[in-house]
């Protein structure tokens, strides 16, 4: 059986989790011999770190869903390199791939697999139904990063055996070897001597739920004034967010960071993680959170709950629930015992079933059974 020949499409011009979990993809390929190529938006972080990791980079512009030039181009570098996969990362990437695919000569033609990493349904956005051509036609195989994903694909009428869940993982070596800087980050971001520090890292988006957490802090500040809060990230909710802060009057309690590239050193300095998504395809940031040994609180939004085992690795709120957010972050403030126990249970869970190995090494399994079966 042939090895197989990958060539990743990347089409977002920002970095989050996503591509993160690319480049842990690539780079575990290349660990066990198999190194792969990836074509991506030119100049922006994908193709940079992907380059700066020895890894064989494309750079090429691609707009949106239809964009004839960019699928020739894909073709051409599926003849050039001898592609037998093609590993779709985004859903414009989905659609571009799987034009170039079929555009390929049968003999040469590659099998197509597209990641799929949220958790609402493929009709969402879809223009009068197409969707279901889209995800009907031209791909031989998905990967979800989570169960509850897979569930919603099976949901919208793909069959089971189109869709293996492969969980998404981190590099514990990230957060284990990232510096102890504890004291220095508090003094930057003007915690008070003695105050509980609760984070959230994740871009400011709707469905990051940022705005719940807001919500709970006036009624956690009721019962536990020496607490600051500390909200990582950039985005298009930014003013809002900041607005609202004003309007419950915690706005000096809240201290908001932007982007920021020392993630794992600033985990170190939180007491309690919070993740108050309403959406979210598995939420790597939580399982940064849990390698750092924090209690977290989170909710029960798409595949969080594969993470935060109720009472064991965390604790679980309803989404678009600001009281109950309140409530568990008060639960935790009042037993430390409590938060104790469930951060040595969530590092363990990470430890076990999130590492980036296993995420190799069951994607790795998907490429070789489908290369294993007939055309």
């Amino acid at each position: 059986m042939p090895e197989p020949r990958i060539l990743h499409l990347n089409t977002e011009p920002t970095w989050r989790g996503g591509e993160q979990q690319v480049l842990y993809l690539l780079d575990g390929l290349a660990a066990r011999g198999l190194p792969s190529e990836i074509i991506a938006q030119p100049g922006k972080p994908m193709a940079e770190r992907a380059a700066k990791s020895g890894h064989v980079v494309h750079e090429r512009t691609m707009h949106g869903e239809i964009d004839l030039p960019a699928a020739l181009y894909i073709r051409r570098r599926i003849l050039a390199g001898e592609i037998n996969f093609v590993h779709a990362h985004t859903s414009h990437a989905h659609s571009l791939g799987a034009v170039a695919v079929r555009l390929t000569p049968a003999a040469r033609r590659p099998k197509m697999i597209v990641a799929r990493r949220v958790d609402f349904s493929i009709y969402r956005r879809s223009f009068f139904g197409l969707n279901g051509l889209k995800y009907r036609h031209g791909v031989d195989h998905y990967v979800t990063v989570s169960e509850a994903i897979r569930q919603v694909l099976i949901s919208d009428g793909l069959p089971p055996e189109w869709i293996t869940c492969v969980h998404s993982g981190i590099d514990l070596a990230r957060i284990d070897d990232a510096p102890e800087e504890t004291a220095k980050l508090r003094a930057e971001l003007d915690v008070p001597d003695g105050h509980k520090l609760i984070g959230n890292v994740a871009a400011l988006a709707g469905h990051k739920g940022q705005r719940y957490l807001i919500e709970a802090i006036p009624t956690i500040l009721a019962q536990e004034p020496e607490v600051t809060f500390v909200i990582v990230g950039d985005g298009e909710l930014k003013e809002e967010l900041l607005a609202q802060a004003d309007t419950l009057g915690v706005a000096e309690r809240i201290r908001f960071t932007g982007f920021r590239t020392d993630v794992p050193s600033l985990l170190k300095a939180f007491d309690i993680f919070v993740m108050p998504s309403h959406m979210e395809g598995l939420g790597t940031s939580v399982l940064d959170a849990l390698a750092a040994r924090l209690p977290v609180v989170g909710t029960e939004a798409g595949g969080m709950p594969e993470i935060l085992i109720e009472g064991e690795t965390g604790l679980v709120c309803p989404i678009k629930d600001g009281p109950a957010i309140a409530k568990n972050v008060l639960r935790l403030l009042a037993d430390p015992e409590l938060a104790a126990r469930l951060a040595v249970a969530g590092r363990a869970r990470v430890e076990k079933m999130f590492s980036t190995d296993s995420m190799v090494e069951g994607t790795l399994a998907v490429y070789r059974r489908l290369l294993a079966e007939p055309a």
